[in-house]
């Protein structure tokens, strides 16, 4: 009996969805007949209709997205950058070359001039610095160039803890001082490729990286400048996804033309030249090439390079224009006196008021002398201006030493 039920319903509810269908398809036709629209034309109207409903929200949607997307791109490049120059914060603090020494009494300063100022004189000619002797208690020197400075200090040093000041013995301790210096120069350029990570460069190199513990560049210590970029630069790399390496010795050699002073040429062309010279990656020499955006950036380290560079030297305080062009200005007076023949050295004084030129006895005479310091004279005033008046001191001294049987 049950059996008998259930196939009733069944065959009711079959019955019941023809005749839906049937209605349904009977009222498509009335609406179509009243609309004079077909099935697929109504419905490409009410989708059109929807469409057009929507592009409001889906404007609006899209334009939170991008603007969710600017927001969450500038706070993550914030916090890239603010995290680069947190790691680019330095401990290392730079030896800015020390130009006076403390004296322990007067009758020192009475050795260092010597009779008649001989060896005053001998001390500023061998080291091409000035010394002012005339502060109680302490010896001034004086050069643009931080080097000198560094020699003449230590052998000053030497020299009055050896008592034994004459001519003779300020050149031998001036020479051996040098030599020193030399070696101080590339244990910096060590410990300056050890601070950031990066080993098993050419010596050669390393030495001319000592050099920027000595040199500025716009009055930011060269040294200071490159760790400070170097350490940014890394940073940026790591965060970004790309080549640490490439940007750790793209950052570390960005400068290294600014030591390279015996050629013409900007320092980015001479520094990637130097590289290209000791066969560095092209990678690395591109970085150096583009990092002042004198070609444009071949990869996404070289801009890193030149971002780094930017952060380290545009921020206040950092550096000094003036200053550097006044180095510039001092270093072609030299230039310019060298370039005579008889010329053995020159050296700047006084903010380049002063020349101090050193012949070769054996080439020119006094009177040769006399002409070619008015001739250094007139070609300074020719190329250069320099405030106020230019003294041209040239300094011819012969010499005779018997050799010890």
């Amino acid at each position: 009996m049950s059996n008998i039920l259930k196939n009733i319903k069944v065959a009711d509810t079959a019955n019941q969805n023809d005749q839906i269908k049937k209605l349904r398809e009977e009222y498509i036709k009335k609406l179509e007949q009243v609309t004079s629209l077909s099935r697929d034309q109504a419905r490409n109207i009410l989708l059109e209709e929807l469409g057009n409903e929507l592009k409001g929200d889906v404007a609006k949607i899209i334009k939170e997205s991008e603007d969710e997307a600017k927001t969450s791109a500038h706070r993550k490049a914030q916090e890239i950058l603010v995290d680069a120059m947190k790691h680019g914060a330095l401990d290392y603090i730079a030896e800015y070359t020390i130009s006076t020494i403390k004296i322990p009494d007067e009758d020192i300063k009475g050795r260092i001039i010597g009779k008649e100022g001989r060896n005053i004189r001998a001390f500023e000619n061998t080291t091409g610095v000035d010394v002012d002797l005339d502060e109680e208690g302490i010896i001034r020197l004086s050069s643009f160039d931080p080097v000198r400075r560094e020699v003449a200090r230590r052998a000053l040093d030497v020299l009055i803890k050896d008592t034994r000041i004459q001519p003779v013995r300020i050149e031998e301790v001036v020479v051996q001082t040098r030599k020193e210096v030399e070696a101080i120069i590339l244990e910096e350029g060590e410990k300056l490729v050890h601070a950031v990570g990066v080993y098993n460069l050419n010596a050669d190199l390393v030495a001319l990286l000592g050099r920027f513990k000595f040199r500025t560049s716009f009055g930011q210590n060269l040294i200071v400048h490159t760790l400070e970029e170097t350490k940014i630069g890394a940073q940026i790399a790591h965060e970004v996804g790309a080549s640490v390496d490439v940007v750790k010795l793209g950052c570390l050699f960005h400068d290294i033309g600014k030591i390279v002073s015996d050629k013409e040429g900007s320092h980015v062309k001479l520094g990637a030249d130097l590289l290209s010279k000791y066969k560095m990656p092209r990678e690395v020499v591109n970085c150096v090439l583009e990092h002042h955006e004198d070609k444009p950036f071949s990869s996404i380290e070289s801009v890193i390079v030149y971002i780094a560079d930017a952060i380290s030297g545009a921020r206040p305080g950092a550096r000094h224009e003036d200053y550097e062009e006044y180095l510039k200005r001092l270093r072609e007076m030299e230039e310019i006196a060298k370039g005579f023949n008889g010329v053995e050295d020159a050296y700047a004084f006084e903010a380049g008021r002063e020349l101090r030129v050193i012949i070769n006895p054996g080439k020119l005479d006094d009177i040769e002398t006399t002409i070619l310091a008015k001739q250094i004279k007139d070609e300074i005033d020719k190329k250069l201006i320099i405030p106020g008046v230019v003294r041209v001191t040239a300094i011819r001294e012969f010499r005779v030493t018997e050799p010890k049987e």
